[in-house]
């Protein structure tokens, strides 16, 4: 089967979603199947081997000028093009190109009224190349891309299963001024009716979006959460810090909650003071003021031992980081849809504590990898950070119980047998229903 994944780079830094659709096409492609990663916008940044095809389509710059400049859009293709090269595009997101919401409205808008906006062009030249590698099976990584649809539905026919992988659209959706989150709702639910079905990782996420963009419930499908465990080799042992080290490994941002780990670490300093709390993650332009100010504040005041690691730039050093927290948490304010920094951690023998929303219960239940706290809530986070410190052997229980169940359900070959399992039980339904079809004879 050859499956096209229709991935979103995240205009320079490590995403969540891009890194996981590697690993997605990465998965296939160790089943056996044949897969293209096309990545749009921007060329995606991974931790790991990028198996992304060398072009980019619906190429950020050229997006924004067409947007903005009714006259770019008669210049010739061919001399504007060179603006899509992945090297152009990088070289551009040092400057700041923004993937804020609340800035994107009016070109969100645009890209989703699709062929009928201003980047008709780049949208025929994407369907021509999607056309040309004849998939089996097409899935978009999030909802946003829905503007395409109908010109690959043109080029492709009904015969192509066309499938959207919903990861967190919501985040960028809500953070759209009011008049143009209601008219993207609106303008996704009209489009999303050319899928013939929708993915999530969470049942969360599943019954959220089907409320959110007013879908039938029964279009949607759950595939697992899937890492390279063998990168992985961190086992669930006391790791003998001089200090308790309380991990963070997540985007640093208000969403990902970074301030209310500070909040629940002043506590559980106070009451244990050889503790430390240690974290990384990507660090984008518009968070910098937040993190500088949180970490001066506290330096000043309270002299606590937070320090930021950074980014980092590969698996091994992500392990490494990861291998010497003594427990993980995220506790993020956003409503999680899949939450990889748990099953990375718990890959490792590290066990978590996170909030009681999102993903995150799933998570909990299915891996036994940590505790849930009430979500904001510094105390209780700080109560249940202090039990781990000092009940170590409830500490490895989580961890190894965690460290074993990821390997069981949450592996790249779990990933990928799901996914098969969707997709050819939709090629299925169609062969079904077409043979059931009634006949016409010239008798009749």
């Amino acid at each position: 089967m050859h499956i096209a994944i229709v991935t979103a780079g995240g205009a320079g830094m490590f995403c969540g979603s891009c890194m996981h659709d590697n690993t997605w096409a990465k998965a296939l492609q160790e089943a056996g199947h044949e897969v293209s990663l096309i990545p749009t916008y921007t060329p995606i940044r991974v931790d790991e081997q990028n198996l992304s095809v060398s072009e980019v389509f619906l190429g950020g710059i050229n997006v924004y000028l067409d947007y903005r400049l009714p006259l770019w859009r008669k210049i010739p293709r061919p001399l504007v093009r060179w603006l899509d090269s992945p090297r152009v595009i990088r070289w551009a997101t040092k400057f700041g190109v923004s993937n804020d919401a609340a800035q994107l409205g009016p070109l969100t808008l645009a890209m989703l009224d699709g062929e009928q906006g201003p980047n008709r062009r780049e949208i025929e030249e994407f369907a021509d190349f999607v056309k040309d590698l004849a998939p089996d099976v097409i899935v978009f990584s999030n909802a946003l891309l829905v503007g395409v649809m109908r010109t690959l539905r043109e080029r492709l026919g009904d015969s192509v299963k066309i499938f959207c992988m919903l990861q967190g659209d919501d985040i960028f959706l809500m953070d759209l001024p009011e008049k143009f989150r209601t008219a993207a709702i609106s303008k996704i639910h009209e489009r999303c009716r050319d899928f013939d079905g929708f993915l999530t990782h969470s049942h969360y996420y599943r019954d959220f979006m089907a409320n959110l963009l007013d879908l039938p419930i029964d279009r949607f499908h759950r595939v697992p959460l899937g890492i390279d465990v063998s990168d992985h080799d961190g086992l669930p042992t006391d790791r003998n810090n001089e200090h308790f080290t309380v991990g963070y490994f997540a985007r640093i941002c208000p969403e990902k909650g970074f301030h209310n780990l500070v909040n629940a670490f002043q506590i559980l300093h106070e009451r244990q003071p050889q503790t430390r709390l240690v974290a990384a993650g990507y660090l984008g332009k518009r968070d910098r003021k937040y993190l500088k100010g949180m970490l001066q504040t506290f330096a000043d005041n309270r002299n606590l031992p937070i320090h930021y690691a950074g980014s980092p730039d590969s698996v091994t050093e992500k392990v490494a980081l990861l291998k010497s927290f003594d427990v993980l948490s995220v506790p993020t304010d956003y409503h999680e849809p899949k939450g990889l920094p748990v099953l990375e951690a718990l890959a490792n023998g590290t066990p978590v504590v996170q909030p009681r929303h999102g993903a995150f219960p799933e998570l909990i239940e299915t891996t036994g990898g940590g505790l849930l706290v009430e979500p904001a809530s510094s105390e209780e986070l700080a109560d249940q950070l202090e039990a781990l410190m000092l009940d170590t052997d409830q500490r490895l229980t989580f961890a190894k119980t965690g460290h074993e169940n990821v390997r069981k359900l949450y592996t790249e070959a779990a990933l990928a047998e799901e996914s098969i399992k969707i997709f050819l039980r939709s090629k299925q339904i169609e062969n079904s229903q077409s043979s059931t079809k009634p006949t016409i004879s010239a008798c009749d």
